[in-house]
């Protein structure tokens, strides 16, 4: 745990107590702060009680009085599309709202790292999509290197949660947009942008909103280095506002688009292989190719920014390498999870948005595709481009008729995961890819896109077993 530094003899209103939440009010406590907890459900503040946290009712007036400040947990709004109305009255009380990883910048370092050969660093990720793999790759690649080093934020366990530094240890943080928006401190050594595309819109009120919540991460503090997919001009300006010059090393340019060989630094991907290229020449190469756990462009990118923060780290392009390629992948983001009758299953459930499902597409051939769910803002036509590597798809979700009219190709409407999967394994022929990329949110049919992507692999394995 990561004591919270700072508010020692003083109460800290904690608004919102699941994993993070939890978290935040004990690390207040061994900080020797009073932390006054609150949640909408009964089940959140009874789990919280039992945990021996004190439950205050930030809803009756005066619930501010005398209290230093307020952490609300990320999934609450705090601006858009309305705020929380105890977020409102915080305000109108005067009292600061900040979140979590706010608390783990101003509390991180301590006096300690005095006595430490190496200083701790801190590799914070974000983007739309991939932000998961990439920090999970950053944190295998360090420890196949022997690098101490932990993983947290929107992956793993909570930021203020983990473990107190080591000498030399590098944090590695996944931070959402939800994360990013509130914090009153972020102060990475690394800061990593892997790429934007529209999602989350209502909670910042539009993609303008949505790019400000992100870019606040190297914006606020100012990483030491910075890593920064360049494939969207969103990202080419956050290269540019930091880059003093052509020859900044400053940022390391990411692209899976376009080749990087100017005077600064930059690595890209392109036909599968990864180049680095720093002040006008190759220093560094591999061939992402056939390394199964990051297929197709979208997981070169990720390879490509996971490669750049491991440079700014100071490892090696052979220790980089070794890394990828003993690199297994994550649950429910391009997993091949069976080989079987001449099929291979892929479960891509975190594709949630159509930009994730596109990069899905586009990494496979011969797709026999799983898709539908809660249609998000934006509609299908993105993925009409990369619909000719599909043989056919298969509906799922309460609104699967709705879903497969915007396809431009082959459709069955199955609803259910179960039919789905049949069909699609009855249809297949050899070297065919079953894949499932929904490109909507699971939220009519399951709890979390880890639900479905569990019941996907469920399915399958039964299907296999059966024979």
């Amino acid at each position: 745990m990561i004591p919270v530094r700072g508010y020692d003899g003083q109460k800290v209103a904690v608004l919102g107590l699941g994993r993070s939440g939890l978290a935040a009010a004990h690390a207040l406590e061994a900080g020797g702060a009073q932390a006054l907890c609150w949640d909408d459900s009964a089940q959140g503040r009874e789990r919280a009680e039992g945990q021996g946290l004190i439950i205050h009712d930030l809803t009756t007036q005066g619930a501010f009085d005398g209290v230093a400040a307020l952490v609300v947990s990320p999934g609450i709004p705090h601006l858009y599309p309305a705020p929380n109305p105890v977020i409102a009255a915080a305000w109108d009380a005067g009292v600061p709202v900040d979140n979590d990883i706010g608390l783990f910048f101003r509390s991180y370092a301590t006096s300690e790292w005095d006595g430490f050969d190496t200083t701790p660093r801190v590799v914070a990720v974000t983007g739309s999509n991939g932000k998961s793999t990439t920090s999970a790759l950053i944190h295998h690649i360090l420890t196949q290197a022997g690098r101490p080093t932990q993983l947290a934020g929107n992956i793993g366990r909570g930021v203020l949660d983990i473990d107190p530094a080591h000498d030399g240890e590098v944090i590695v943080l996944e931070l959402s947009s939800y994360q990013t928006d509130l914090a009153r401190a972020l102060t990475p050594d690394v800061a990593v942008w892997t790429n934007l595309s529209p999602d989350h819109l209502d909670r910042h009120a539009g993609m303008g909103g949505y790019f400000a919540a992100k870019r606040r991460l190297f914006a606020e503090g100012g990483p030491d280095r910075a890593v920064i997919g360049v494939d969207e001009i969103e990202g080419r300006y956050i290269a540019n506002q930091l880059a003093g010059s052509a020859e900044e090393d400053r940022v390391i340019q990411v692209s899976v688009d376009r080749k990087l060989s100017g005077n600064g630094w930059g690595v890209f991907a392109r036909k599968g292989f990864l180049s680095e290229w720093r002040k006008g020449r190759q220093i560094g190469s591999i061939d992402l190719r056939d390394i199964a756990g990051l297929p197709g462009a979208h997981n070169h990118q990720n390879a490509c920014a996971a490669y750049a923060a491991c440079r700014a780290l100071g490892l090696g392009p052979r220790q980089i390498e070794g890394g990828l390629r003993s690199f297994g992948g994550l649950p429910h983001r391009s997993q091949t999870i069976a080989t079987a009758r001449g099929l291979r299953f892929v479960n891509d459930s975190k594709a949630t948005n159509v930009d994730s499902a596109a990069k899905a597409l586009q990494a496979f051939d011969n797709i026999r595709w799983i898709c539908g769910g809660l249609e998000k803002e934006g509609g299908l036509d993105a993925l009409t481009p990369h619909l000719g590597r599909v043989k056919k798809a298969y509906v799922i979700g309460r609104e699967a008729d709705q879903f497969a009219m915007k396809l431009d190709c082959e459709t069955d409407v199955c609803t259910t995961m179960q039919r789905a999967v049949e069909q699609a394994v009855s249809e297949a022929q050899d070297g065919d890819v079953v894949l499932l990329a929904p490109a909507a949110a699971s939220f009519d049919q399951y709890d979390s896109f880890e639900k479905r992507g569990d019941d996907f692999v469920a399915k399958v394995k039964a299907l296999i077993a059966s024979g």
